[in-house]
């Protein structure tokens, strides 16, 4: 595979206030006034591991990290989630997005209890 060439560089904006990605550009504008060249120098020091090959790797960790989770979480879940989501957004009222968070909560609190209680359900094998 062949070198390729990236300039690090921060970036300001502007975007507007009714942007659907608004969210995300002001998060890349607050993390891109960083830079990570310090840190991922010393990791790669320490762990004898090129530094391109490091960048390399949090790149792709980061931009596979969505593809894991619909994995992890698996596609039927991600739908039930997303429809609770919609159809609050579809009604427009504060009390159908309450009604969303309450059944996301739901949800949430069901999948995270194997990590709670590793020795599983009572009652069950």
């Amino acid at each position: 595979m062949e070198p390729r060439k990236v300039m690090l560089e921060a970036y300001k904006g502007p975007w507007d206030v009714g942007d659907k990605d608004a969210n995300f550009k002001s998060e890349v504008a607050m993390y891109s006034a960083i830079d990570p060249m310090p840190t991922l120098d010393r990791m790669a020091s320490n762990m004898r591991i090129p530094v391109g090959a490091l960048v390399r790797f949090v790149l792709v960790k980061w931009a596979t990290s969505g593809s894991e989770g619909l994995m992890e979480i698996g596609p039927r879940v991600v739908r039930m989630m997303g429809d609770a989501v919609e159809k609050a957004e579809a009604k427009g009222t504060e009390e159908a997005r309450l009604e969303a968070y309450q059944k996301l909560s739901q949800m949430i609190s069901w999948l995270k209890y194997p990590l709670d209680n590793p020795k599983g359900r009572q009652g069950r094998a």
